[in-house]
């Protein structure tokens, strides 16, 4: 148990602690899953596994209650694993360690997991509640959020009841979110050719450290540093020299910004000092750009022991070439709601391995035809280089319904609670609300939540007051559901 245990409201952060004390990356939600059925049992609650794996809860109302709209409280039990360089940490085995900084709590080294963790502990804490008085309740607890949604696109008609769904997986105490983007995952495969070491060139690692990454969609705006595309600006930038690739790897999920990436290249001995300066003179280009943005990170070129082979000189030019081509950042805002990314891409993975070199990307876009378009932009990269891009995973945005009950008697909640407005905003980021909205086609459906801060890497916390304020607001708004 730790510290956090001590904060109020007390249920949720004990339920946090809970989930934090098992491991629960996307994919592997087996301990965290069993112990939510576990919870449920001492709190005699209706528990199913639905045959994706999701975890469903069902409370009847309290008495005098029964005329009141079914709820759904929804959020995803897993996270995105994320740690420092320096930090031994494995996700699959090791409990997350928070930790209370200021205002704010924090894990030490990795991803907290507040998203959505603060989520689904506060949809707990409403299950178990013997004291609030509440019309029909569910909570559905999905798997897999983070890496395609499959708790959400797995979920069949039948297994729930309710009529508005409260989505619990926003980061900023105070906005109500009514829209959200629809993505598509791009994998790429670049075939290469390889041939042996040629004498006379002298081996080094390229890498690029230390960027703050963070959620591909939610931090998109802050335009940070992309780990990969500065590896291949520097790539590119080499190729005067004779510069050959070995191999390459950068990033390790689709919906992270990558913090940190690395090539293993050969150079010309004789052109070594000349590459010295030019990798110096980028890296100073780089923190100018990148000044407001990226404080601490670091670009080096450092003696390696020799690799066995290198690519061939078209494939390593065909490599370079394509992934420094590739698209990445904010394409488009929108033009309907201020602040508001309409279109992006975030070029996440890059890795070599066995003569191909695979490169996944997410492309986001709360407009279904300008998704395509882009899709298409990339495709076009693609097919100049000769090689082959898939697209999968594709789920829909989450079109705003201004006119939403729901949405009208939450505003007036909050108003009175806090005196003063909410926020209506749409998000640029996948919430499972588009994809179930589109099979429960009757559900009215609002997203919010606490203030979380860099999500998808280790600066993740979430602040402490803001826990308190939203989850006050949802007791209050579980009291005063709409009549049927």
């Amino acid at each position: 148990m730790s510290e956090i245990r001590n904060l109020e409201p007390k249920q949720v952060w004990e339920n946090f602690d809970m989930l934090c004390a098992n491991p629960r990356p996307s994919k592997h939600e087996e301990k965290v899953r069993n112990a939510i059925v576990e919870y449920a049992k001492q709190h005699n609650l209706s528990c199913t596994i639905d045959k994706i794996g999701n975890v469903i809860l069902k409370k009847p109302a309290t008495p005098g209650m029964e005329n009141r709209k079914g709820v759904i409280l929804q959020a995803h039990i897993d996270m995105v694993p994320q740690k420092n360089s320096d930090v031994n940490h494995d996700f699959v085995k090791d409990p997350i360690q928070p930790w209370i900084d200021g205002d704010w709590v924090r894990a030490k080294g990795t991803t907290l997991g507040a998203d959505n963790g603060i989520g689904a502990s506060a949809a707990l804490a409403i299950m178990t509640d013997e004291n609030l008085q509440h019309g029909p309740l569910e909570a559905l607890l999905t798997i897999d959020e983070e890496t395609g949604m499959t708790g959400a696109f797995g979920l069949e008609l039948g297994e729930l009841d309710g009529d508005i769904l409260l989505n619990l997986d926003s980061e900023t105490e105070g906005e109500l979110y009514v829209g959200c983007a629809g993505g598509v995952d791009a994998t790429i495969k670049l075939k290469y050719g390889v041939e042996p070491l040629e004498a006379g060139r002298t081996s080094f690692v390229l890498a690029v450290k230390g960027f703050k990454g963070g959620h591909s969609g939610m931090d998109i705006i802050l335009q940070r540093g992309n780990a990969n595309k500065s590896l291949f600006r520097i790539l590119k930038a080499l190729e005067e020299l004779d510069v050959r690739l070995c191999e390459v790897e950068g990033g390790n999920m689709r919906n992270a910004i990558p913090r940190d990436a690395m090539a293993v290249v050969a150079i010309p001995t004789g052109n070594v000092a000349k590459a010295k300066e030019i990798v110096e003179k980028l890296y100073k280009e780089i923190k100018n750009e990148l000044a407001e943005t990226e404080k601490e990170f670091t670009i080096t070129l450092e003696p390696t022991s020799n690799p066995v082979n290198m690519m061939k000189d078209c494939c390593s030019k065909k490599v370079i070439n394509t992934i420094y081509a590739l698209p990445n950042g904010i394409y488009r805002m929108s033009d309907s709601m201020e602040n508001l990314v309409e279109t992006s891409s975030n070029l996440a993975i890059v890795k070599s391995e066995d003569g191909v070199v695979t490169i996944c990307c997410l492309i986001r876009s709360s407009v279904d035809s300008e998704k395509k378009d882009f899709a298409m932009m990339m495709k076009s990269v693609v097919d100049l280089a000769g090689d082959e891009i898939t697209f999968s995973g594709e789920y829909p945005g989450w079109k705003p319904n201004m006119d939403s009950a729901i949405l009208k008697e939450m505003r007036e909640l909050y108003q009175k609670l806090f005196n003063k407005e909410a926020k209506v905003m749409a998000i640029h980021a996948g919430l499972e609300c588009g994809v179930m909205g589109g099979l429960y086609k009757n559900w009215d459906m609002i997203s919010f939540g606490p203030t979380i801060e860099h999500p998808h890497s280790p600066d993740e916390r979430v602040n402490i007051k803001s826990v308190g304020l939203f989850y006050k607001f949802l007791v209050e708004t579980i009291k005063n559901i709409p009549l049927k």
